[in-house]
This record gives structure tokens, C-alpha cells and sequence, in this order.
């Protein structure tokens, strides 16, 4: 008897635990989201917050196959660093898996979603502004006509790709002739440092083609055409090409921002306004509420005192999901809302699927224990098979989809973890509180379900 009252105190006390760590959590929710102030603000997606979503293609005509990925990795992380440095909140850049566009060329397409901005052409120009920095080399049979330059020629009969292009640019800078020895008379000129794979490449090229041209273009423009004289293995290069001051800091800038491995062209364009994604929000709200009302009264109806367990069980994971979608943290979109609201409902399945099984073991005529232990035991096959196979839905999704199906798999993903917990762990301690108990009387009106 001894053992028995020690192990119920010990399972209450237990319960007791988790109802105070569920009102923390919620309390930690509802300070983060009325203080300015907070660290763990819910963050917000382009169609809640408002601002602009941007498509690009980018041709990869001129990329091996085999280096498509890296190139568009590249592409990536510099318009990244661009949005980035004109103050954008949570940019999202990222690459559309196997998109193909008529035109004749092969594209790539990437994303960029700008949340709070409101002017679209500012962000769509200081994107478009990042230069393309290309090497290449002049083919050995071809050669200009007297007197023409190689900088008003038709460049794609005269010249091959190297490979090397500013996608292994480590950083540019100003200087001028005399700081680099002499023979340069104070020009102005661009000092370009190459990444260690860029240093390799880039003295590769000059190792095996000395006395050759190697020209340099910017946004497909000859902007320097100078002869390899001997292997340059420092993995620096120079581009001179009579700028003005001026002209060569704001060019030193933009290399800086990030060159373009492959170039870009703007597609489409969408702006969503604050005050929409604010309606949505509300809007969702409210429909959360009203359907979180109608799942509680029915389940306290139906299901008695299980079900009032079940919305305490409930109420835990819900503040729980709110508090990792602050500190992950997760960025929430319409799509997003609706995963989160589909996992509630997967939480509920699975009380309900417990509480099924819990009254065919007191129709066996098993005490209240044994029932909620049994009845536990047959269920969780069911809600371990479900949520398996929901779990690898969700991982396909958020791996083969685009950004608005990712925000839906992710919100759904974590909710089926989580629910899996407060519904097997949560739900059964707060059962277990009851003790051992004849299936008779008050202890069957209150375990038993339906109207009657």
C-alpha cells in the first residue's frame, strides 16, 4: 500500500510539474510577443509581414553540368550579402530546384523574398547592379582586323570561358600605378584576390597559356585585354582600364557586394502589402480560436474527463509549438499557420485514438490503471504508424519543395514530433493521477463517453 501511495504521489507531483512548466512556457510566449523589446519575436513571412518577392533566371548556358549547383550555391550567397547590406530584415534568397524556361537557354531560377520592403525597383536595382566578372581567353586563330580593338569586336566568336569568374573572387580593392611599383603613372586600378580554388585555377591558366590574351570582362564588357607574360601564381589579378577615380571605387564596391558567377535577369515581381498580410494573421487567429473552442467542447463533451485531460494536454502543446516557433526560430507563413493548425488536429487524433481503446479495456471490466495503461498500449501502434508516415510526408515535402511548401512541412513536421510527446507522455500522467478505481458509478460517468 505503501508502494502504491508513493508511486501516485510521485505521478501527481509529476503532473503538477509539467501543468507549471506549460503555464512558464506561456507566459514566456506572451511576454516575448508584448515586450518591444524581446530577443524572441515570432518571425514573420512575406505574405504576413507584406513586402516583395523577386524571380530570377539565371543562365547557366555557359556552366558545365556538373557545376550548375555550385555556381547557383554561389549565385545564392551573393545576392545574400547584397540584400543584406541595404538593411533587408530575414531576407530568404534561395534556388528553385530544376526549373527550365523556354528562350533557348538553359536558367536556373532563384527566389528572393525581401519581407518590408516596399520599393520594389530600389531593391530590384541595387540586385541588378552586381557586375559579372568573367576571364577569358582569346582564341589562338582568331585575330581583329588592323586597327580594330578586341573591345568592339563580337566577343563570343573571339574568345573561350575559362572557368574563372567571380564566383572565386575573395575581394577587390583600390590602388593606384606607383603603389604597385611603377608603369602605371598613378592610374587608378582594380586589385582582385581569388579564393584559395580561385588562386589554383586562375595560375593554372596562365601556367599553360603564356603569351596569350587573357581578357577580362565585366557584365559581358572588355574592360582589359592583357597578354600572359609568365604563370601568375599569387592568386591576385589587375583590372586597368583608364577609369577614373571615381569610377573605380564604385567599381571596387560592387565587386566587393559580390560578382555574378553566371548572369541574371529579372522575371517576375510581386509586392504584398502590410496591411494584407495583417488581415491574414487576424484572420487566423480567429480561426484558430473558434475551432480550438469547438475541438475543447468536444472533447470535454464526449470524452468526460479524459477529455478535459486532453485539452490541458492540449493547451501544453500548443503554447510549447508557439515557443520553438520564437527561439528555432522557425519563420511563419500563411502556409506555415496551416501546417501548425493540421498538427493540432493530429493531436487530437491521437487522444481520441487512446481514449477508443481505453473503453474497450473497461468494457473488458479492467479498473481505471489498467484501463489507461492498456488502452495506451494498443493505441500507440496506430499513432506511431500515423505519424511516421505523416513525418516522412513532410520531410519529402520540405525537401523537393518550394519556399511556400517548405514553411507548411516544416510547421507540420515539428507538430507531429511534438504532439506525439504530449499526447503518449502528457496525457497518460495526467490519467494516471486518478489512481486505481472501479469502472462503476461516478468513476464511469466520468471515464465513459457520448451523451449518456
Amino acid at each position: 500500500m505503501l508502494e502504491c501511495t508513493e508511486s501516485m504521489l510521485k505521478i501527481r507531483l509529476i503532473a503538477v510539474v509539467l501543468l507549471i512548466a506549460g503555464m512558464c512556457i506561456g507566459y514566456f510566449g506572451y511576454t516575448s510577443e508584448t515586450n518591444p523589446e524581446s530577443r524572441f519575436p515570432f518571425k514573420l513571412g512575406l505574405d504576413l509581414a507584406g513586402g516583395s518577392h523577386l524571380v530570377y533566371g539565371a543562365d547557366v548556358s555557359d556552366v558545365q553540368p556538373e557545376e550548375v549547383a555550385d555556381s547557383m550555391s554561389a549565385l545564392r550567397d551573393v545576392i545574400e550579402r547584397r540584400v543584406n547590406i541595404f538593411g533587408v530584415s530575414e531576407p530568404l534568397v534561395q534556388v528553385e530546384k530544376n526549373s527550365i524556361f523556354a528562350k533557348g537557354k538553359r536558367q536556373e531560377r532563384l527566389i528572393v523574398e525581401l519581407p518590408g520592403v516596399t520599393d520594389v525597383a530600389e531593391a530590384v536595382r541595387l540586385i541588378g547592379e552586381t557586375p559579372v566578372l568573367e576571364f577569358k581567353l582569346l582564341d589562338e586563330g582568331a585575330l581583329p582586323p588592323e586597327g580594330v580593338s578586341l573591345e568592339s569586336i563580337d566577343t563570343d566568336k573571339m574568345f573561350m570561358a575559362t572557368g574563372l569568374t567571380g564566383r572565386y573572387l575573395k575581394r577587390a580593392q583600390l590602388v593606384f600605378g606607383d603603389a604597385q611599383g611603377g608603369g602605371f603613372s598613378n592610374e587608378p586600378i582594380v586589385l582582385l584576390e581569388f579564393s584559395r580554388e580561385g588562386a589554383n585555377l586562375f595560375a593554372e591558366i596562365t601556367r599553360d597559356n603564356v603569351g596569350r590574351t587573357l581578357a577580362i570582362f565585366l557584365d559581358g564588357e572588355v574592360v582589359s585585354t592583357p597578354v600572359i607574360r609568365e604563370e601568375i601564381s599569387g592568386g591576385s589579378a589587375t583590372i586597368s582600364g583608364n577609369f577614373l577615380a571615381d569610377e573605380a571605387r564604385l567599381l571596387v564596391r560592387n565587386l566587393n557586394f559580390g560578382a555574378l558567377p553566371v548572369p541574371i535577369e529579372l522575371i517576375s515581381t510581386q509586392s504584398i502589402g502590410a496591411s494584407l498580410g495583417e488581415e491574414t494573421i487576424q484572420k487566423g487567429i480567429e480561426a484558430g480560436i473558434i475551432g480550438l473552442i469547438l475541438v475543447a467542447l468536444f472533447l470535454v463533451v464526449w470524452y468526460r474527463l479524459p477529455g478535459v485531460f486532453a485539452c490541458i494536454s492540449l493547451s501544453i502543446y500548443i503554447v510549447t509549438m508557439l515557443a520553438l516557433f520564437k527561439t528555432i526560430p522557425v519563420t511563419l507563413t500563411a502556409a506555415g499557420l496551416a501546417g501548425f493548425i493540421l498538427s493540432i488536429g493530429l493531436a487530437v487524433d491521437a487522444n481520441i485514438l487512446i481514449f477508443e481503446r481505453m473503453k474497450e479495456e473497461f468494457m473488458s471490466g479492467k479498473d481505471t490503471k489498467n484501463a489507461v495503461k492498456d488502452g495506451f498500449t494498443r493505441a500507440w501502434a496506430s499513432i506511431r504508424d500515423g505519424n511516421i508516415s505523416s513525418i516522412i510526408t513532410a520531410v519529402i515535402l520540405f525537401w523537393f519543395g518550394t519556399s511556400l511548401v517548405k514553411g507548411f512541412a516544416l510547421t507540420f513536421g515539428i507538430g507531429i514530433l511534438v504532439s506525439m510527446m504530449t499526447a503518449i507522455s502528457v496525457s497518460r500522467t495526467f490519467l494516471y493521477t486518478f489512481g486505481t478505481r472501479e469502472y462503476r458509478g461516478l468513476v464511469k460517468f466520468l471515464f465513459g463517453t457520448g451523451l449518456k
